[in-house]
């Protein structure tokens, strides 16, 4: 991190929850990318390939509730600026060597704070959703490894997870 002493910027002085002040820092183009997978039976991923989940189109519900759900995110978690994003991508690909698949989120916007939660937000909820559509099909699906996986933009640079691809 530039210099900067880490800390936890949402706790006051005397410990107690605050929504950071932003007014002060400058509007730079901000992306975060995030990433998560739902592991589930190799039977339930050709299911759900086939379109023939209970509950419809799993992959195109699940992008689009990650979507709203990044325009939520403030909503969501309470100390979070709400923010006017400009864009959000949910990709939704198979990952054989789960077997399961793998979301990937982008959030973009140009403003004065960053936008990881939207995209981890917009990740987790996708997720979510997968399991919900297939989940009368397979009760064992696993939700995991929801990380950021890159961020740009802000006083603090960019950011690259080690593990990411």
């Amino acid at each position: 991190m530039s210099g900067q002493k880490p800390g936890l910027t949402h706790i006051g002085a005397s410990g107690e929850a605050h929504m950071v002040d932003v007014s002060d820092k400058a509007e730079t183009v901000r992306v975060a990318i995030a990433e998560g997978h739902v592991k589930m039976a190799p039977e339930t991923l050709a299911l759900i390939r086939q379109g023939n989940a209970k509950k419809g189109d799993v992959i195109g519900t699940a992008r689009l509730a990650g979507i709203m759900a990044a325009k939520r995110t403030a909503d969501l978690i309470p100390l979070c600026h709400p923010l006017m994003l400009t864009k959000v991508t949910v990709e939704i690909e198979d990952d054989t060597a789960l077997p399961g698949l793998r979301v990937t989120a982008t959030a973009k916007l140009t403003g004065k704070t960053g936008v990881e939660m939207e995209a981890l937000t917009a990740v987790s909820v996708a997720c979510l959703t997968i399991y919900d559509m297939a989940k009368a099909a397979d009760k064992a699906m696993e939700i995991g490894g929801i990380r950021l996986l890159k961020k740009s933009g802000g006083k603090s640079g960019d950011f690259r997870h080690p593990e990411a691809r």
